[in-house]
Order: C-alpha cells, then structure tokens, then sequence
C-alpha cells in the first residue's frame, strides 16, 4: 500500500510539473497572438491565415462584413500586409482571460504602422483574439480590430 501511495505521489508530481513547464491555456493562446504579430511584420499572408481556425469568424479594421471563410481572411490581408511594406504591429497592452482550460480570450490595444509615399503611417486600435484549442492545436476562433476612437 505504501508503495502505491508513493507512486501516486511521484505520478502527480510529474504531472503538474509537466504541466507547469508547458505553461496553461493563457501562455499557449499567448504564444498565437505573439505568432501573428510576428507574421505581420514580416507580410507572411500565408503565416497568418493558418493562425486561424478554418471556421473563424474575422472583423479585421477595414472589414465591412464579418469574413467567415479561410479564403476571406487570406484575401483580406493580401490586401492589408502586400501594400504600404514594411508593417509592423504591437501589442501595447492586453488582459488574457481562460474561459476554459481550452478557451482564452485577448483584449488589447494595439498600434500598427506601415509606409507609404516614403512616410511611416500609424494606426492605434482595440484588438481582441478568442484563441481556443482544435484538437492538439491552438487556433483564432474569433478576432476583431477597429481603430482608436478619438
């Protein structure tokens, strides 16, 4: 019996170590928003589109309609990341709530800058992410970005 005891003991120590070195759902969602920034300041359309998940709902700062389909997101920034180059976008601030060990979402606020006729424009905004676990996957569910107002 005392060796079962301390089997189950080792069992859930290596557990929550392994757990803790994984970091929770926050560091995970985290890590897709860090890889989406990433992918935005080098244009990677391709990088970003597969952040999301094939049925996520996208109201990106120009959106006039909620873009339901991969094919949307990927034409909509085709347009925003291949024009006014280089881009960059930075999370100034943000707040991470997990809703569940499988659902986390991020709000912020953000500023984005590109070029254009020689001069670095900038755009500050509100952003939010709701990133959620697809199987083994961590993916953008539900996003939308629109300026800050004056």
């Amino acid at each position: 019996m005392r060796v079962l005891k301390v089997f189950l003991m080792t069992l859930i120590g290596v557990m929550v170590a392994q757990e803790n070195a994984n970091g929770g759902p926050k560091e995970d969602a985290l890590q897709v928003v860090e890889r989406w920034t990433q992918a935005f300041t080098a244009s990677d359309v391709d990088g970003i589109v597969k952040l999301y998940s094939p049925d996520a709902l996208f109201i990106g700062t120009r959106s006039k309609t909620v873009l339901t389909t991969p094919a949307q997101i990927r034409q909509y920034f085709e347009a925003a990341l291949l024009s006014d180059r280089p881009r960059t976008a930075t999370l100034n601030s943000f707040s991470a709530n997990a809703i569940s060990d499988s659902v986390v979402v991020i709000n912020g606020l953000d500023t984005v800058t590109g070029v254009k006729d020689g001069k670095t424009i900038s755009g500050r905004g509100r952003v939010t992410f709701v990133v959620a676990r697809q199987g083994s996957n961590w993916e953008i569910v539900q996003f939308h970005r629109s300026p800050m107002p004056d």
